[in-house]
């Protein structure tokens, strides 16, 4: 936790410096000598430990990027059993820093045997310096909501069924006092979700379809923005089975945009923000058991939209296009889908970037980009022009659940947008959900990604 210090104590110092600095004049000489020394130099970071203490030197960058990647280095260095810390430093700098060491200081060490051996202690990351009581508050709240969706992803199926994926809502929503709806099989039986049913019918797990609603009494927005979250909590690509190296071993990731949708309105709501939002999120497994749905299956969408299924692979979109049509009861402003959808979108931008597409307007789309640069959780435009549909055509239905092998995350994204019925934003996260090597502050495995862009965005809404 992040908290405002007015005065310096413990044995942990993180100094931000730049040609001002001055360090505290009662420590020790040779702690003064290293802090001149690296004042003077070329060196971006150093730190020097002295028995039990340890002091750290950053030198201020004004690219936030920078500074969150330098927390992290800290918490590299910073030795396992260290319960605070205090950063010296003012404004974004000396934020960002402290979130980077924030993010970093994430484990999911849940199954360890000797967890606690493993644990970092840090507990409270002290902030001395310029900084105002309010944005240390709400990063808290962002990176707590972070911290959430990491370890939804990070939790095997063996735990996080599509039924206690709804658990886990219910109860981030009790805390913040959202209202949470959970809809059963039986209910979404009744509302004819036949992408979510479909989908569902390989596996013995009910689905689930959960409404979160956030309403402030002062909204700027008279009609809610909906977020919509894929929620396939394992997929093995059903009766398209998926190759189980570096492929379905990794998909208890794929529910990294209900994770995402969640997380966003649980921030919003911890952090009281004045917008009207809505978060949907349908949930299944994808399993080739049972009746399994299979290719050359014809669905009828709850919107009365056929399918040809072509491939069971393709079951994100299946289940959110219900959702997405479900989303037209509340008139929204703006509909915003996430999901861990398409392969072809590490092809696109790796795992450096999310794929977005949009028809919401150019206003939208550079804020949301603003957004996303600011947090550095980057997005690459992608089209969503009305030629992409071609591919989707269908020679015994309205539709095809692929477009073939080209332009695959656009024709995903424009199979979405045939459901939506209000501006809509598409954001394919695929890439930067989940790492298989340690990344910096993003950690080992789930991200916690689009969170932070989320409420950046909402931060500023109709500013």
């Amino acid at each position: 936790m992040l908290q405002l210090t007015d005065h310096l104590s413990g044995n942990a110092f993180v100094y931000i410096v730049n040609n001002q600095t001055e360090i505290n004049q009662e420590l020790p000489n040779h702690i003064k000598e290293v802090f001149t020394t690296f004042k003077n130099s070329e060196e971006k970071e150093d730190f020097v430990k002295i028995g039990q203490n340890v002091y750290f030197f950053v030198k201020e960058n004004e690219d936030l990027e920078k500074m969150r990647v330098a927390g992290f280095a800290v918490r590299q260095k910073l030795d396992k059993k260290a319960v605070e810390l205090t950063i010296v430093g003012n404004g974004e700098t000396a934020l960002a820093l402290a979130e980077g060491l924030a993010l970093s200081n994430y484990q999911f060490l849940k199954y360890f045997k000797d967890a606690d051996d493993r644990e970092y202690a840090l507990d409270i990351i002290k902030l001395f310096g310029t900084i105002s009581k309010e944005e240390i508050n709400r990063m808290n709240n962002v990176i707590k909501a972070v911290f959430w969706a990491r370890d939804m992803v990070n939790e095997p199926h063996s735990y996080l069924n599509a039924t206690q994926l709804a658990k886990e809502i219910q109860e981030i929503g009790e805390e913040a006092h959202l209202k949470v709806e959970v809809l059963n099989k039986s209910q979404i039986e009744a509302l004819r979700m036949g992408g979510l049913l479909a989908v569902n019918k390989g596996s013995i797990q009910p689905p689930t379809f959960t409404i979160v609603e956030y309403k402030p009494a002062n909204a700027v927005n008279e009609k809610p923005i909906v977020l919509v979250g894929k929620g396939v909590v394992y997929d093995t690509g059903g009766l398209s089975l998926k190759p189980t190296p570096s492929s379905m071993d990794l998909m208890k990731s794929d529910m990294g945009g209900a994770a995402m949708m969640a997380g966003t309105i649980y921030a919003a709501a911890l952090n009281k923000l004045n917008v009207h939002i809505i978060a949907l999120i349908p949930a299944t497994d994808n399993r080739p058991g049972g009746d399994a749905y299979a290719p050359g299956d014809i669905i009828t969408m709850m919107d009365g939209t056929t399918v040809e299924v072509l491939n069971t692979d393709a079951e994100g979109r299946m289940i959110l296009a219900d959702a997405i049509s479900y989303a037209a009861k509340y008139n929204p402003e703006l509909i915003v889908n996430s999901a861990t959808l398409t392969g072809a979108a590490l092809i696109a931008a790796g795992s450096r970037a999310a794929c977005m597409m949009s028809n919401a307007g150019e206003n939208v789309d550079q804020a949301l980009h603003k957004a996303g640069n600011k947090v550095y959780e980057r997005m690459v435009q992608l089209p969503l022009w009305d030629d992409y549909k071609e591919q989707l055509k269908s020679t015994c239905a309205d539709l095809k659940n692929i477009g073939g092998r080209m332009a695959g995350t656009i024709t995903a994204g424009k199979f979405l947008e045939h459901f939506a019925k209000a501006p809509f934003v598409h954001i394919d996260i695929a890439g930067p959900a989940f790492t298989e090597a340690p990344e910096n502050y993003k950690g080992l495995g789930g991200t916690g990604t689009g969170i932070r862009t989320l409420h950046e965005y909402f931060v500023n809404y109709k500013k």
